[in-house]
């Protein structure tokens, strides 16, 4: 079993900075990707960036530039500058181990204009 925790949410101005931080823990043979989701009140979960094993990512277009994906052995970060309003949802961590997806609990991020 793989247990995903993600941490580092909260409330910040526009034009401010966070930084997520998601560690992934249990029975791990192999972590292939790792990545951040977010999902909007009254929207459906999107895709904002990835990391592969290799260390080779990818971005959604919305916060390409921005935000920045990185990793430590088990651990993945989401460094997010410029924030907007409309970057404002739940993150949620993303981790597949092998072919098994795992997802962590969310962390609120919210952006005041």
């Amino acid at each position: 079993q793989v247990q995903v925790v993600e941490s580092g949410g909260g409330l910040v101005q526009a034009g401010g900075s966070l930084r997520l931080s998601c560690a992934a823990s249990g029975t791990i043979f192999s972590i292939n990707t790792m990545g951040w989701y977010r999902q909007a009140p009254g929207k459906q979960r999107e895709w904002v960036a990835r990391i592969t094993s290799g260390d080779s990512t990818n971005y959604a277009d919305s916060v390409k530039g921005r935000f920045t994906i990185s990793r430590a052995k088990n651990t993945v970060y989401l460094q997010m500058n410029s924030l907007k309003p409309e970057d404002t949802a739940v993150y949620y961590c993303n981790v597949i181990v092998l072919v098994q997806n795992y997802w962590g609990q969310g962390t609120q991020v919210t952006v005041s204009s």
